[in-house]
């Protein structure tokens, strides 16, 4: 294993909030590796190897086969944008007030 990268795995492993944090976005559907990378700078195999670490071998199958074949993991196989909780095809809605 890369020095860097066993460093930063330790680093992570050794606050246990950050630990949990990881794990809860790894097995998260709509968190890509992308977020995971640019919250706590570990690339995709950084978090599958801190997940093979803290998780029981039959959880860690599981979460591989459930992550392997979801595009949602990856943005560049996302097929909707990020940051959009309506219907692009919703009318726009401007000057709502409400009665006092």
């Amino acid at each position: 294993m890369d020095k860097s990268k066993h460093n930063k795995i330790q680093s992570i492993e050794s606050r246990p909030h950050l630990l949990d944090r990881v794990i809860e976005m790894a097995w998260e559907d709509r968190t890509p590796f992308e977020a995971i990378k640019a919250q706590f700078n570990l690339s995709e195999p950084e978090v599958i190897d801190l997940m093979r670490r803290n998780l029981k071998p039959s959880s860690f199958r599981l979460w591989r086969k459930r992550v392997s074949g979801r595009s949602t993991k990856h943005q560049a196989l996302r097929g909707f944008r990020v940051g959009t909780h309506k219907c692009d095809r919703q009318r726009h809605i401007t000057g709502n007030k409400y009665r006092k």
